[in-house]
């Protein structure tokens, strides 16, 4: 065989600006799923390292400290606010891939499932976020940080209120937005203290009915209509499983 004839494709050398982009982000993705699995205040540094498979050194060079990367986790769940074409009227695509589940597993959101395991996670950050929210709270430094965060959502529902501004309409669009993310943040702390059973199709018929009342008004129930589906960032959550690699 003619070796000078190789069809091997050339190995494409990493400039060190992708190398670093490549190890903070797999050190945000090891973050979002310590910080889910142990709390704001249980989870370690040391831990999330050895969770995305780099030394605790690696994470001082991306980082600051545990804050600056749960603000990294907490971007990376905004990302999908910033587009121009985010909808959060859109239902959620809740058929998982054929080989996404375990042999003889059924996906009916039970811990040994994908989907389980999703929605597991996004409860568990969501209470490592109410950690942090209380700790931003208190530090005046990580106060603004927080605050950039959250101005991020009502960006993002200030797009959708501006859109669907009915006629005659009295609130500012500001405010509408304000009310659409107090619901959206609301319906999830009840979701996150067990009070209530929250899904998608609940909150989709609220914020239609802040977006435009009178039409949303002729909606059936969702509980009545079997529209219920897991709330959007347990299908978010769903992806990142199936796109992280295994260790």
């Amino acid at each position: 065989m003619d070796r000078s004839h190789s069809t091997s494709v050339p190995r494409v050398r990493r400039s060190r600006a992708e190398q670093k982009r490549e190890t903070r982000d797999a050190l945000t993705v090891a973050a979002l799923m310590t910080f889910a699995r142990d709390g704001y205040h249980g989870a370690s540094l040391e831990g999330i390292a050895n969770e995305a498979g780099f030394s605790k050194g690696a994470v001082y060079s991306n980082f600051g400290g545990k804050a600056e990367l749960f603000l990294a986790a907490m971007d990376h769940n905004l990302q999908a606010l910033r587009g121009a074409d985010w909808d959060p009227f859109a239902a959620p695509e809740t058929a998982a891939a054929p080989e996404a589940v375990a042999p003889g597993a059924v996906a009916d959101g039970t811990p040994d499932t994908p989907d389980g395991d999703a929605a597991e996670m996004v409860h568990g950050f969501g209470l490592a976020m109410l950690e942090f929210i209380a700790t931003a709270a208190r530090d005046s430094a990580l106060t603004p940080l927080l605050r950039a965060r959250v101005q991020v959502l009502l960006d993002a529902y200030g797009r959708v209120a501006a859109q669907g501004r009915p006629a005659g309409e009295h609130l500012a669009v500001g405010e509408v937005a304000q009310l659409m993310a107090a619901l959206d943040q609301g319906l999830s702390v009840l979701a996150l203290s067990g009070v209530a059973s929250v899904d998608s199709a609940l909150l989709r018929t609220g914020l239609r009915r802040l977006v435009a009342p009178a039409s949303a008004a002729n909606e059936p129930s969702p509980a009545r209509s079997g529209q219920g589906s897991p709330l959007p960032d347990v299908e978010r959550v769903r992806q990142l499983i199936h796109d992280t690699p295994d260790a």
